[in-house]
């Protein structure tokens, strides 16, 4: 009797499982708004090459914050013009079209004056829809399952419209990613991604944009990269565990059958969903080359772009000054591997005090040290510069270096004394220091 039960039992969450997602039940009604004409944006900074480091806005920007916090900010990012990018739906954005449309921009505007104002090249991520095209109804917005349903099919030439609405709301802009994260684009009757359905949507928003402007670029498709110590048989695997073959099928399966692409998007952790990071906090940042590479071979030498990169557990205790460590030796395997974007998911909050990894103080504005690393990068590090040779004779400093610069990272939680680069130095714990090499 108790055997039956639990078969029974188990048949019935299998159905769950896979059954058709639910109606949404609306969370927030639609305020219709008066119409408003588009922002009248200044043009991105003319730069001499492609900045390669940014940063993604998320729920909390300096956009909505005080004049003083706002004011900074501005200063903070338009230090070195450098990218930034932001979402038409989430991340600090509401519904722009909550009914057929009925378009509602005031956030999307809002958030792109801002970036203008502090000098940003600007990107757009084409996520997420409005309830209408996953099931939900007309005028609500049920923003749990905003990042959890991909549009239905019989939507998706709605959304290619929403696209095409938004590019020619910001003519400015001209970079764009379709989609998130695969988001509710997995399948969990056969376990695995849904890249048919994905590269559908993707081909439609690709046709429809390039239809508007041909200057636009446009890419994909920005499927989340996870990692195992003990995971399946994978055809990438190293010191750093064994990547999910399941996101790199759906890679190539979105590279054979794509209309056309301007770059590829991807994003992941050094972490890997089993061990942490793997062999340890700094090595583990092999993981983001060992893609790259895999990600050109596969498509051809296409630009690589990374959406998304994360390298500290959730609950981990680690110091500021070890944050930026690891943070800094990512980005010096970004920039050996050629990666033509890396963009930082900015962690900032709305309240005043401590914030990890943030750019800003959210309570007064004042500049915190990853929003200086990221500086330097874009300053002395963008996309086209010829790296060069510094010698070090401690294995424990990294460095990273250019005709007119170079940037060394102590991996050690004691202070070290090494030869860099001709020059004898005494790095704090975790420290991270630039200095002048050549003409400067």
């Amino acid at each position: 009797m108790l055997a039956v039960l639990l078969v029974a039992g188990i048949m019935i969450y299998a159905g769950m499982r896979t059954a058709s997602k639910p109606d949404f039940k609306g969370g927030e009604a639609a305020k219709p708004i008066p119409s408003e004409p588009a922002p009248s944006l200044e043009p991105p900074p003319a730069v001499d090459d492609w900045p390669r480091w940014g940063v993604t806005h998320t729920q909390y920007s300096a956009d909505n914050a005080a004049e003083p916090v706002r004011e900074r900010a501005q200063g903070i990012l338009g230090q070195v013009p450098m990218l930034q990018n932001q979402h038409i739906m989430g991340w600090g954005s509401g519904n722009p079209e909550p009914s057929p449309g009925q378009y509602n921009f005031r956030d999307l505007n809002r958030r792109l004056e801002f970036m203008a104002s502090s000098r940003a090249l600007p990107i757009i991520t084409l996520c997420c829809a409005p309830d209408w095209m996953k099931g939900g109804k007309a005028g609500y917005t049920d923003w749990s399952k905003n990042h959890t349903v991909a549009p239905d099919p019989k939507f998706f030439d709605d959304y290619a419209k929403l696209a095409v609405r938004v590019a020619k709301q910001y003519p400015t802009v001209k970079h764009y990613m379709v989609w998130n994260e695969f988001k509710g684009f997995w399948n969990p009757t056969t376990n695995r991604w849904d890249a048919e359905g994905y590269t559908q949507l993707y081909n439609k928003v690709y046709d429809a944009l390039k239809k508007v402007d041909p200057e636009i670029q446009v890419g994909g498709p920005y499927v989340p990269i996870d990692s195992y110590q003990n995971g399946a048989p994978s055809e990438l695997s190293g010191t750093y565990g064994t990547i999910d073959q399941r996101s790199l099928d759906a890679i190539e399966y979105w590279i054979e059958h794509k209309k056309g692409a301007d770059f590829i998007v991807v994003d992941g952790a050094t972490l890997t969903g089993d061990k942490g990071n793997l062999p340890d906090d700094f090595a583990a940042t092999g993981k983001f080359s060992a893609i790259t590479a895999w990600l050109k071979e596969k498509s051809g030498g296409m630009p690589v772009w990374w959406a998304e990169w994360y390298v500290e557990p959730e609950t981990s205790d680690w110091t500021e000054d070890k944050r930026l460590a690891v943070q800094a030796v990512t980005l010096m395997e970004f920039a050996r591997t050629e990666v033509t974007t890396a963009l930082y998911w900015s962690p900032q909050t709305k309240n005043p005090g401590p914030c990890r990894g943030c750019l800003w103080d959210g309570g007064n504005g004042a500049e915190l040290p990853m929003a200086g690393l990221l500086s330097g990068f874009t300053k002395w590090f963008p996309a086209s510069v010829e790296l060069e040779q510094a010698e070090v004779s401690d294995k424990r400093v990294k460095v990273l270096a250019q005709a007119r610069q170079v940037v060394m990272v102590n991996t050690a939680a004691t202070a070290v004394t090494a030869t860099v680069d001709g020059k004898q130095v005494t790095l704090k714990p975790y420290e991270v220091r630039w200095s002048g090499r050549g003409t400067t």
